[in-house]
This record gives structure tokens, C-alpha cells and sequence, in this order.
């Protein structure tokens, strides 16, 4: 198996994570080492807290501006996404738009909030837009029963995803899904194939290139270094047109369509399952141009044995022999990928 572990000690954990993961890492006793590119944690001193600052943000072209509060989903006076260009989606189902939370609720943090009213979503989550309407229910029925996780017990947002899908009634879960379900999947992401990736801080999971006298890249090795193309359209405005780059190594795409196409020795053609133009096919998920980051989590947790239910039981023979390098050069021929509709 391509995937490294260490063993650490409650105490340890308890460090590392967030409430949530923390009770599960203790449980665990171990934290995944490889590939820690793709889970973006933080690493070193934590960044510095968010504060308020009371600015009016506006994106050109929009007519609209919020205040950053309202952007990151926290103003108790005006609750629910910050909806830049509604326009461009259906209409925003409650789940999606506002969720539920305060005091008395259920916690359910607005989907749209994390994925975008788009569905495009950021790397450190689920491009959800454009997916089979019927994997987005398995998806979410899997995290509420609990056999799917993340193999990285610092991956604090994905077991909050976890808690929002416990609590989402079934209407709701079926709502998401007829929501995003109902849009195209469109380019999001640029692959470049590089010596070299920008230096990069970690901030919520997203990696962004640092400015300044920090500002520099350095030898990309092995890793996809996933960057948001303007750091802070991601991160601060949360621009769902702002999309992101990732660097590669060099010769990463060529031998990932090996590995894609034929299987290379090791796995089975993913168009066996995927499609022809790797895009889905029926409730099995489109592959294609998607996040490499998010790509790489998922065959990481599938080999580590945390993403489990129907489909991934499926995958576990496909990605038992793959190494660190196999899961880099395929996620990076995926990603390098047009974009297509699935198929019926």
C-alpha cells in the first residue's frame, strides 16, 4: 500500500485537531502522513484568527457588496450565502442558501456557504455541481452512518461535513442533491506541469502562494501543489468565478493516462466504471477535470480503509496497489481533463 502512517498519542491528537476530529483521532491513534499535500492542513504555527474588519467587499461587474461576515457565512443579522451572481444558478433550496443554525437548531451550516451556489466548491472540499444526483444522496447517506471519514484527523472541515449530514433530513439530503445535481461542471482548474510550485501558506485547507518578501516557489518534488489563482477572491471573497491552479511534475499527465486509460498493471481502466469520457455514468461519479487535491483524499481514505460503503467497497481492489507517485500522476491526468456531461 502506498500510504504511510505514524502512530501518535492521544495527547498528540488532542493538540492537532479540532473538537470533532479530536475524539476520533484519540480513538484512532493515528494520523496519515502521505499524501499530506492533498489534506492542506496546517502545519507549523496556526494562522492568525479572522477578525471582523468591518470592510464592504464588491466584486466588479456584480452590482453587489458584503460585509465580510456576511461572505463567511457568520452575520447574525443577515444569515445565509453571500450570492455574488444569481443569475448564473436555479434557485437556492433553504438548505443551500441559509442552512440552519443558532441557538436551538441543528447546526446545518448553508451548503452553498462551503460549495458554492455554483457547486464548484474549493480544494479543500467537494466540486459537488454537475455530480449524479443519486451519488450525492449515497454520499451523504455514507457520512451519516458513519463509514465515511477522513483518514487525516486534522482534516477538521471534513468531519464537519460529517455532522451536517447527520443532522440533514431526508428532504433535505434529496433537495442538495436536485440542486447541484441539476448544473453542468465547467473548467475550474489549470494544470501546469513544473520543477518548481509556489511557497504557500495553509489557510482553512486551501493553499495559498505566499506575497511579499515570503513570496517564491520552491522544488515541487512529489506533490501537487493546488493554489488558488487569487488568493484573496478565494479566501476573503470567496469569488465563485476565482478558480485554482496545479502544479504537477513534470511528466505527471503522460503517465497518468497510462495508469487512466489501461490501468498500467496495478488497477483496472477507470472508464470501465467512470464512462468514456470519464465524466459519470448513471450514479457513478464524473472524474474528470476535478480537483486533484480532492481526488487524492478520496483514494488516500479508500486505501486507508475510512471511505467505505457501497461504491468505495468497489474501488478498495481498484486502489490497493497504488503508490504515493500512481495517485499523483492520476489525479493530475484527470484534472488536466476537458470537462463533458455524464452519461445516462
Amino acid at each position: 500500500m502506498g500510504i504511510r502512517k505514524i502512530l501518535l498519542g492521544a495527547g498528540a491528537c488532542a493538540v492537532l485537531v479540532g473538537a470533532t476530529a479530536m475524539a476520533w483521532g484519540a480513538a484512532s491513534q493515528e494520523v496519515l502522513t502521505s499524501p499530506i499535500w492533498a489534506y492542506s492542513v496546517q502545519l507549523g504555527p496556526p494562522a492568525p484568527p479572522i477578525v471582523e474588519d468591518g470592510k464592504i467587499y464588491s466584486l466588479p461587474g456584480t452590482g453587489k457588496s458584503f460585509l465580510r461576515s456576511k461572505i463567511r457565512g457568520v452575520d447574525p443579522k443577515d444569515p445565509g450565502v453571500a450570492d455574488w451572481y444569481p443569475e448564473e444558478h436555479p434557485p437556492m433550496p433553504k438548505v443551500v442558501s441559509t442552512g440552519e443554525e443558532g441557538p436551538g437548531t441543528r447546526g446545518i451550516r448553508p451548503c452553498g456557504l462551503c460549495h458554492y451556489p455554483n457547486g464548484k466548491g474549493r480544494s479543500e472540499n467537494a466540486s459537488v455541481a454537475g455530480q449524479p444526483h443519486d451519488y450525492i444522496v449515497a454520499t451523504l447517506h455514507d457520512m451519516k452512518s458513519g463509514v465515511r471519514q477522513s483518514s487525516e484527523p486534522r482534516k477538521i472541515n471534513a468531519f464537519q461535513m460529517v455532522d451536517y449530514a447527520k443532522a440533514m433530513t431526508e428532504e433535505e439530503i434529496n433537495q442538495a442533491a436536485d440542486y447541484f445535481s441539476s448544473m453542468a461542471w465547467t473548467p475550474w482548474i489549470k494544470v501546469v506541469e513544473s520543477l518548481t510550485a509556489p511557497k504557500v501558506r495553509s489557510a482553512g485547507g486551501l493553499y495559498i502562494p505566499l506575497e511579499g518578501a515570503e513570496a517564491g516557489s520552491e522544488p515541487i518534488g512529489h506533490r501537487v501543489v493546488e493554489v488558488t489563482i487569487n488568493g484573496e477572491a478565494t479566501e476573503v471573497i470567496r469569488d465563485p468565478h476565482s478558480g485554482f491552479i496545479a502544479y504537477v511534475p513534470p511528466g505527471a499527465v503522460a503517465k497518468g493516462k497510462v495508469l487512466v486509460t489501461t490501468g498500467g498493471g496495478k488497477t483496472t481502466a477507470c472508464a470501465m466504471c467512470h464512462g468514456g469520457n470519464l465524466s459519470g455514468v448513471g450514479s457513478i461519479p464524473g472524474i474528470a477535470a476535478r480537483s486533484p487535491s480532492y481526488m487524492a483524499r478520496q483514494l488516500a481514505d479508500m486505501q486507508h480503509g475510512t471511505r467505505r460503503g457501497a461504491m468505495a467497497s468497489l474501488m478498495a481492489p481498484v486502489v490497493a496497489q497504488l503508490t504515493e507517485d500512481d495517485i499523483i500522476n492520476i489525479t493530475a491526468y484527470l484534472a488536466s481533463l476537458p470537462p463533458g456531461k455524464p452519461a445516462v
